[in-house]
């Protein structure tokens, strides 16, 4: 392995436990080669050049988040299944944003992407209610 430093020293070779300890964000590329050596992955350690790449791969799983979102909560689904899974979805997202990436992305980014899962989380949230008040009432009803 390989690290591309700024010292004298233009490549330096190291341990491969010693490179995953180190802090950053892993890219794949495909077919680049440096000194006649195939790289896999480069692990890119400056926040201000992660930000970009992070950034662009959140966005991606947000989109297709909001969108699979919109399909849940439009789906006439009786059994609050469809609510469930949304819910689990924001969740599952939140917890991966703040684990992985919250460190590379800017404040306002994340606020802006917060409110917007708090407000598709809370509609999730109403709707599963009244379907569980109705098929309670309903049951109730019943007895």
């Amino acid at each position: 392995m390989y690290v591309v430093v700024k010292n004298k020293c233009k490549y330096k070779l190291i341990d491969k436990e010693e490179l995953q300890n180190i802090n950053g964000i892993v890219m794949t590329k495909k077919n680049l080669f440096i000194e006649n050596f195939l790289v896999s992955n480069i692990k890119v350690t400056s926040k201000k050049l992660a930000h970009p790449l992070v950034y662009k791969k959140v966005c991606k799983k947000y989109n297709k988040l909001i969108e699979l979102l919109t399909e849940l909560l439009i789906s006439d689904d009786d059994s609050g299944e469809s609510f469930r899974e949304a819910l689990n979805q924001i969740e599952r997202f939140k917890v991966e944003i703040k684990s992985r990436y919250r460190e590379y992305l800017r404040q306002k980014e994340l606020e802006y992407m917060g409110k917007q899962l708090k407000a598709l989380e809370k509609e999730a949230t109403i709707r599963l209610y009244e379907l569980n008040d109705f098929y309670s009432k309903k049951t109730s009803k019943g007895k």
